[in-house]
């Protein structure tokens, strides 16, 4: 008996993804977005659909609106974001809540949906992980909805 193994490959080609990006601090999303429309491009150029959100709360209706399409359903969404914590429990809170109704949604629909929604302490941390300093994060989530697609395509 031999051992099968799986492995993401990072080929969009004739894939569809969505992109669901919050305006609520452009500085860093927009960053984010461009990041993980580059690397979707690098990856094959599929299909690209982008879908501004006020903010990261309104993101888990618009995502699943996405996946639960009976017609161009995309093989994966990409959730873009930024929630810089304050001194309230408002950013954990908010984070929690969105991350799982995503996670939910991933689960239940079957459709790859990567996390790139920041949760750093200030707007420099922030910065940082959208291209600065630290990589694209937006980069990094288009990536890993591109291969989590893969994989499920061979499964």
């Amino acid at each position: 008996m031999g051992v099968k193994e799986i492995q993401g490959r990072v080929d969009a080609s004739g894939k569809r993804f969505a992109i669901v990006v919050s305006r609520w601090n452009e500085l860093v999303t927009k960053e984010l977005l461009e990041g993980a429309l580059s690397e979707l491009k690098r990856c094959g150029d599929p299909e690209i659909e982008v879908i501004h959100v006020p903010g990261t709360w309104e993101m888990p209706p618009v995502v699943k609106a996405l996946v639960s399409r009976t017609e161009n359903r995309p093989d994966g969404v990409i959730a873009l974001g930024c929630i810089l914590q304050g001194q309230t429990p408002h950013a954990k809170l908010l984070g929690s809540d969105v991350g799982g109704a995503l996670m939910g949604l991933q689960v239940s629909y079957g459709v790859p949906i990567s996390w790139g929604v920041l949760t750093p302490d200030t707007q420099d941390q922030a910065l940082d992980r959208a291209g600065l300093k630290l990589g694209n994060k937006g980069r990094e989530a288009a990536q890993a909805a591109v291969e989590t697609a893969s994989v499920l395509d061979q499964i």
